[in-house]
């Protein structure tokens, strides 16, 4: 038999989406191939303690405190009260948003010198800002709404006049590198709008006000690198009890939405879809895996939102239900998501790090 990879399936954090990524995690303890892998659940506290659980828990804390050896290639992990050690083979952070999207845990992770899942710091920094990417995206000649930035020292400059005369009504506020629709408003007249600017940098030292697309909510979950693909898109069909597709929307009301999986779409646009999300996956050096959220309005235009580079595996979570109808199962798309990871390190191996010189020092 051979030997089965350790993996560290990070969890929690110190977000706003700590509860959700809580949930991802524990769906992916219960599916990975426990013939193959060995998982070794690391909660993070929302305080920033790593604790080793019992499982994936919500109350990380009454797990065993650990401490870290950064030894590049060997790193170990340290029992505090035991003073037991364990290596791992390969981290998979489940970490959604602040410090598990924005490249703060994958640069920890580089420093480490392990397999990781998904994108690295490059891509988790450029994706998790808005307002980087949509510049990006743009630049890339990718479909994405008007928009206008501001910093918090901004705040008092901010005109309600003139973003709806640039913007139309409504229009969205949100903070600049939040996901889960958090820091999220819909501003719909004048008496909406101090309370989402405040809403917005409650969270963040940077906000964006865009173009509100009045169409369909468009998902593409892509998979893999060079080349990567996409899967069929997926809707998600909102409550009319609902604005847009708020935090409650996404993981409270189980009556709010409705996903189709596939999307009732012709065959021309289902493709378009898959080739912009496939061109703003590599656009933005995504890696492994993300979800790409679209607007497709009435006129069959379609506008790129954003990219989670560490989407949702809730129960309700729309990227492995995409590939489950591509025939995919849960366990098999994260033996998946863990041989990318494998692969991808072992290519990373060629790029040299010393550098021979007559230089003395």
């Amino acid at each position: 038999m051979p030997k089965k990879k350790k993996v560290a399936i990070l969890y929690g954090g110190r977000s706003v989406e700590h509860a959700v990524s809580v949930n991802s995690a524990r769906n992916i303890f219960e599916f990975l191939d426990k013939s193959k892998f060995e998982p070794l659940p690391i909660g993070i506290s929302k305080s920033g303690q790593w604790f080793l659980t019992e499982g994936v828990s919500k109350d990380i804390q009454k797990g065993q405190t650990l401490g870290l050896s950064l030894n590049a290639g060997k790193p170990t992990f340290l029992l505090e009260k035991s003073g037991e050690k364990f290596s791992v083979d390969v981290l998979f952070p489940v970490l959604h948003g602040t410090d598990g999207e924005d490249g703060s845990i994958q640069g920890l992770i580089k420093a480490m010198d392990l397999p990781m899942v998904g994108t690295g710091v490059l891509g988790s920094s450029l994706s998790m800002n808005k307002i980087v990417a949509k510049r990006l995206m743009r630049e890339a000649g990718l479909p994405v709404t008007d928009f206008v930035t501001f910093r918090y020292d901004e705040k008092d400059k901010i005109s309600f006049t003139a973003l709806s005369k640039k913007l139309g009504l409504p229009f969205m506020v949100k903070a600049a590198s939040l996901g889960s629709s958090v820091g999220v408003a819909k501003v719909k007249s004048k008496k909406d709008f101090a309370a989402a600017v405040e809403e917005a940098f409650k969270y963040d030292d940077e906000m964006l006000a865009e173009q509100y697309i009045t169409g369909r909510e468009i998902e593409c979950a892509v998979l893999g690198n060079s080349p990567p693909e996409a899967s069929q898109p997926g809707e998600i069909v909102i409550s009319k009890n609902y604005e847009f597709y708020t935090f409650d929307a996404k993981y409270v009301d189980p009556d709010a939405v409705r996903i189709d999986v596939p999307a009732k779409l012709p065959k021309a646009i289902a493709e378009k879809i898959r080739k912009a999300s496939v061109k703003a996956y590599e656009a933005l050096h995504c890696k492994d895996f993300s979800r790409i959220d679209l607007f497709l309005d009435k006129k069959g235009n379609i506008y790129i939102n954003e990219i989670n580079t560490i989407p949702g595996f809730t129960n309700s979570s729309m990227y492995p239900m995409m590939w489950k109808e591509r025939g995919v199962s849960f366990a098999e798309l994260i033996t998946r998501l863990l041989t990318l990871a494998q692969e991808r390190y072992d290519r990373g191996k060629r790029i040299e790090r010393d550098f021979q010189s007559s230089l003395k020092f």
